[in-house]
């Protein structure tokens, strides 16, 4: 099954719109090709690393593995990035996905993390609900949720898209009560009009303040729609737009990683 997508080419100015053909679900009548592509993308995901000292799961980058090493008897907190491709970074090596990046970005600003990379392709809101119970086997020190481009790209009820994020972070906060959570705002394109949009839009303000939750930006902001930044389907950053994703992500992001505990391994 292919999507067209369209996208704005620059948020608040005259709008360019970029058809794209997004191929996020390529399988037969009974979803064999798509399961088993799934399967093996969770598997390297969030196989678990053994070197991520109090919490890890998949994809933690080389930067990573010598910060315990640098920090002496300080620990490392765990970020955990929990989404969809956009997340995963299809398309892309592991290391140029923006976890991976941020990663790389908090070591250099002196306050190193360990970056978890839970990016699944094709999930929904409803997917990442019967998930998240699985990538939370591992603690984290932060949580940062990007969901819901999948269901917009399928024009799948707001309210719906709602309701699981909400129980995304019940779930994070029952299983991992410690862990600090952040919510990316992500947005709908404009193919099923304003009204849908709008209300898309509005559901992760109405969810952070709920939840008490961190809201990050847009996550495609100044990417979303501009082809020198994006991959050939449209929709999925390039190395060049994933750098602005990561610098974006981390500037909203770094308060909160500075004041992750930093205490001794042993304490």
């Amino acid at each position: 099954m292919n999507e067209v997508v369209i996208w704005p080419a620059v948020r608040g100015r005259r709008v360019a719109q970029v058809v794209a053909l997004a191929c996020i679900i390529a399988c037969g009548s009974g979803g064999n090709v798509d399961s088993a592509r799934k399967s093996r993308e969770t598997k390297d995901n969030m196989s678990v690393a053994k070197r991520a000292g109090p919490a890890a799961s998949a994809n933690t980058t080389n930067t990573g593995s010598t910060a315990d090493s640098s920090a002496g008897s300080r620990r490392t907190p765990v970020v955990l990035f929990f989404g969809t491709s956009l997340t995963a970074g299809l398309g892309l090596d592991p290391e140029q996905a923006y976890p991976s990046l941020i990663e790389k970005k908090a070591q250099a600003e002196g306050v190193p993390i360990k970056a978890v990379n839970a990016g699944l392709s094709g999930e929904t809101t409803a997917g990442a609900v019967r998930r998240i119970d699985w990538v939370l086997r591992a603690p984290a020190d932060l949580i940062v949720i990007e969901g819901g481009a999948n269901d917009a790209l399928r024009g799948l009820p707001p309210e719906d898209a709602r309701a699981n994020l909400e129980q995304l972070i019940t779930a994070v906060r029952a299983k991992q009560p410690q862990a600090k959570i952040a919510l990316v705002q992500m947005e709908a394109p404009p193919n099923f009009g304003t009204a849908y949009t709008r209300a898309f839009h509005a559901i992760y303000p109405e969810v952070a303040r709920k939840e008490n939750v961190m809201l990050l930006p847009f996550l495609l902001d100044g990417v979303a729609g501009i082809p020198r930044l994006n991959q050939p389907d449209g929709v999925h950053p390039n190395t060049t737009g994933e750098r602005i994703v990561a610098d974006n992500v981390w500037k909203a992001l770094k308060p909160i990683v500075a004041q992750l505990d930093r205490g001794s391994k042993g304490g």
